[in-house]
């Protein structure tokens, strides 16, 4: 890989690590009021991240026609308010590790989404490692006792997690990840508002306590602000195609932080998945075929004499 490219692989594993953890995170919020967390979350990730979206923001805002700002709010109420609502509505008939199984096939969905909105053919490469990556996160993950409306939800979901990616790609370019990331966050924080006045009236926000204080900051601080910015830097350098295919690290994270409070468990089957998923990621990322090249490298190759060609020794008198 090249630096750009190694880069921005390292900031989408990065990333999908950090909204892994979340996972366990959003255990500790089950009390919470949901639209009133989500609030709280991206409202105080917007204001962490406005100072970070460097000279000419509101001018860069200013220059996004119509159809952008509509993008922008779907893709807020879609790949984040919308997500979370239907993971939520899918765990309330389903087992957790059901809409996590859809959520891991968006790596394939997007493999060939992408460059089909774009008028080019999947490529073969993304499209097969993607595949190892959505069997290794349903290894991971396992299956569990669910029902029509728990498939739906879950389906809802894999949209969410889709349009997170697919929506942005449009935008990505002239807000670039700190802005893009800052005005999702304020449009999902207004979205979660007005859900939470709909849904719950005057109970959709309320004072945290102790535990979900920390559990929200840290889905607001870590999750939110560097996991954003890091996401779609990423994407950036790598494109969506080969950066989606790293949400498979998502359950693997999941499954390795669950222990630590208590909910859930990792072993072989969980260790498998996230083999399949490495080994998925390397391939669709291209660096199983890049590493294959340079072990056959003219420079790397052997004569019979057990020197390196390209390396041999030069007797006087004969010709070049």
């Amino acid at each position: 890989m090249n630096p750009t490219t190694s880069r921005g692989a390292l900031l989408a594993a990065l990333a999908c690590v950090l909204v892994g953890g979340s996972f366990t995170a959003n255990s500790l919020l089950g009390d919470y009021p949901y639209a009133g967390g989500q609030f709280l979350r991206y409202g105080l990730a917007c204001l962490l991240l406005l100072p970070l979206a460097g000279r000419g923001a509101a001018a860069r805002l200013r220059t996004l026609a119509p159809r952008q700002w509509v993008r922008l709010a779907l893709l807020a109420a879609v790949g984040m308010v919308g997500f979370n609502l239907a993971v939520i509505a899918a765990e309330r008939t389903a087992e957790p590790a059901v809409p996590g199984v859809f959520v891991g096939c968006a790596p394939v969905v997007v493999a060939v989404l992408v460059p089909l909105l774009d008028g080019r053919r999947p490529q073969r490469a993304v499209l097969h490692g993607a595949l190892l990556v959505a069997v290794g996160a349903f290894a991971v993950q396992g299956w569990g006792r669910t029902d029509g409306a728990g498939i739906a939800f879950s389906v809802c979901a894999l949209a969410g997690e889709v349009g997170f990616a697919v929506l942005a790609v449009p935008v990505l370019r002239p807000l670039g990840p700190r802005l893009l990331s800052a005005t999702v966050c304020a449009l999902a924080a207004l979205e979660s508002a007005a859900v939470g006045v709909l849904v719950d009236g005057g109970a959709w926000l309320r004072r945290p306590d102790a535990v979900e204080t920390a559990a929200l900051l840290w889905q607001a601080v870590v999750v939110t602000v560097i996991g954003f910015v890091c996401w779609y830097m990423g994407m950036q350098r790598i494109g969506a195609e080969r950066a989606t295919l790293f949400s498979g690290l998502i359950p693997v994270a999941a499954a390795c932080t669950a222990p630590l409070v208590g909910t859930g468990s990792y072993g072989p089957a969980q260790a498998a998945g996230s083999a399949l998923v490495g080994l998925g990621v390397a391939l669709g990322s291209g660096a199983l075929r890049r590493a294959g090249r340079a072990r056959r490298a003219p420079g790397r190759a052997f004569r019979g004499n057990g020197r390196p060609l390209g390396h041999e020794t030069r007797v006087p008198g004969m010709p070049d």
